[in-house]
């Protein structure tokens, strides 16, 4: 990232927001992940990656794209990682306590998911939906905060996915409603694209006003000049998808984690929530064929 934050001052997203100073690397050793176009080597889970230092800070986090880790880059756990380590286990470390570190691990891979659905709440609620469905929407977020509030041992108890289920209901009606007087991608033939393959596509100055990309595969697609204006991007795959030039300034449900995985300028227009990365400053390099699909569950 560029170092600049939003100002915290009524930033209703502000313990959304990963503060690695005060995790305990939680991110580098409890997901599993495998040797691949993200990951340079192969990790279970509960391992700590090679690169983890003893104070919690990645030894190659300067050089991670170059050194076969952007995957490391596009990863956001939506400030779980500093909530679990200061509040659920009260600033307990496992390296000093390794018998925490696998119900802290736990914790952390239900409380992730958890601060994913407050994140899309969050926005959610800002959006002008209509008091009715804005009521339902504030007592889902109010819940998923209780849920998220809950001791390490009862996390694991709750049914995470049937409450997603519900979530994914509410913001879906949320976008249709704010997408409902959006132009709908004429330039690109419709603005229908849920779960679409378009990895590697064409999209240059495609207007993509209003779309619904829930779950689209955008892997290496050009959208340079693209408008993409209230465009729902829940679960979109952009990862080295070409922003450059593109308008994301109201795009619906995109999140830090989405724009990191792309490729930008400083022209490439963001919504206020979230953080220009500091690559996005530095040169275009040439494009490349889009990365092979991950296994991110699709929305």
């Amino acid at each position: 990232m560029d170092g600049s934050t939003p100002d915290g001052a009524g930033d209703p997203f502000r313990n959304l927001r990963a503060d690695c100073a005060r995790c305990v690397g939680l991110c580098c050793v409890a997901p599993a992940f495998a040797a691949s176009a993200d990951f340079a080597v192969t990790k279970p889970a509960g391992q700590p990656c090679r690169h983890l230092q003893l104070d919690h800070t990645c030894g190659i986090h300067a050089e991670l794209p170059e050194r076969g880790f952007p995957g490391c880059v596009a990863f956001d756990c939506f400030g779980a990682g500093q909530r679990v380590a200061q509040v659920s286990f009260a600033g307990r470390d496992w390296r000093s306590e390794p018998g925490i570190g696998l119900p802290m691990f736990a914790a952390f891979s239900v409380l992730r998911q958890l601060h994913e659905l407050l994140w899309y709440l969050t926005e959610a609620a800002g959006l002008e939906v209509g008091d009715v469905l804005h009521e339902e929407l504030r007592a889902a977020l109010a819940g998923t905060e209780r849920m998220a509030a809950a001791g390490p041992e009862e996390l694991l108890a709750l049914d995470v996915a049937g409450h997603r289920a519900g979530v994914d209901g509410l913001l879906r009606r949320a976008s249709e409603l704010v997408r409902a007087g959006a132009g709908r991608g004429r330039r690109a033939g419709g603005g229908e694209y849920r779960g679409a393959d378009l990895v590697g596509r064409s999209l240059r100055g495609a207007d993509l006003r209003g779309a619904n990309l829930r779950g689209a595969y955008l892997l290496g697609a050009d959208l340079r000049g693209a408008d993409l204006r209230l465009a729902d991007l829940i679960g979109a795959d952009l990862r080295a998808a070409d922003l450059t030039g593109a308008n994301l300034s109201s795009s619906l449900f995109l999140t830090q984690f989405q724009v990191s995985a792309a490729r930008g300028a400083p022209g490439t227009a963001l919504p206020p929530r979230l953080l220009r990365p500091e690559s996005w400053s530095r040169p275009t390099p040439p494009r490349r064929p889009a990365p092979r699909r991950g296994g991110r569950a699709r929305r």
